[in-house]
């Protein structure tokens, strides 16, 4: 929990102090690797919000009240089995001002711009991190979100940019995390595309995007057919946790399937774990770290 004081104090050294940030940044102690000795990696995710994404089944509201956000978080990452966070630079600059990222994995969220809803939400300009950023302030890396949408142009502009982005994080030396998702229009809904050759399709798409994919990770949604679908590449894959379901028990089913597949490392996980039916953020994310002790070998 955040206390009154911790709080306080927050919002006092975010109105008054803003280098102090830029100091966290810099003298956070880091990971020597990305992977851990089992060869595995668990991330939690915290960029839905820069998106207009503020909402789970049956509560649209639920990420707005930022000091709930970042209790849940930071009972996440008081489970060692959870390696670090991808988050937006709000978010991941609140998480220092706590104290919660020592020697934790930072993996920055950089094209925010696709506001959920928006006319133009797969035109998904880069809002955040920049590549350069994320190398100055000690990140551990970019993760980029790609929806391919075949009758949306919009899909074109966000294909090149992930693809400029990848080429600089690899020009760091930077781990570039590229999540590209399916989806058609419907109306104006997007849908997303869940079968087998619509995320085998993408996944090869973002396997070949930039100058070099020797630093690209893919973050894909668990498939009803894992091998189908992460054979098309021998990528280092996490598997992302997507809108929770109505429960956590089959969520967790469903990533436990494709962590047996050998190009899968680990989990990155928000929503499903950080607000679960039951409000019990400890027992989700401990039953998500056994599934992944249990499904990924090194």
């Amino acid at each position: 929990m955040v206390s009154d004081r911790e709080w306080a104090d927050l919002l006092h050294t975010r109105a008054t102090d803003p280098q102090a940030v830029h100091k966290l940044y810099t003298t956070r102690a880091r990971r020597a690797s990305l992977l851990t000795e089992s060869g595995t990696m668990f991330l939690v995710a915290a960029d839905h919000t820069a998106r207009g994404a503020m909402g789970i089944p049956g509560d649209p509201n639920a990420m707005v009240n930022r000091r709930s956000l970042l209790e849940r978080l930071l009972i996440a990452l008081e489970n060692p089995a959870v390696d670090g966070v991808l988050g937006t630079p709000d978010v991941v600059e609140e998480l220092l001002l706590l104290g919660a990222l020592q020697n934790k994995i930072v993996i920055g969220s950089m094209n925010r711009g696709g506001l959920a809803g928006a006319d133009w939400e797969i035109d998904d300009r880069f809002t955040a991190y920049s590549a350069s950023a994320i190398a100055d302030l000690g990140l551990d890396g970019g993760k980029m979100l790609l929806r391919i949408v075949d009758n949306d142009a919009g899909t074109v502009p966000t294909l090149q940019a992930c693809a400029d982005a990848v080429t600089a994080l690899a020009a760091k030396g930077l781990m570039a995390m590229v999540e590209p998702l399916p989806y058609r229009r419907v109306g104006d809904k997007l849908q997303l595309l869940k079968d087998g050759p619509s995320l085998a399709r993408a996944t090869t798409v973002a396997s070949s995007l930039g100058e070099t994919s020797a630093y690209t990770w893919l973050k894909l949604p668990a498939p009803e057919d894992p091998d189908f679908v992460l054979d098309a590449t021998t990528l280092p894959t996490v598997v992302l946790g997507g809108v929770p379901g109505p429960s956590v028990e089959e969520d967790i089913a469903s990533w436990g399937r494709s962590l047996r597949h050998p190009v899968v490392r680990g989990l990155v996980v928000g929503r499903a774990l950080l607000y679960p039916p039951d409000g019990d953020v400890a027992g989700a994310v401990e039953a998500a770290a056994k599934v992944l002790r249990e499904g990924v070998k090194a």
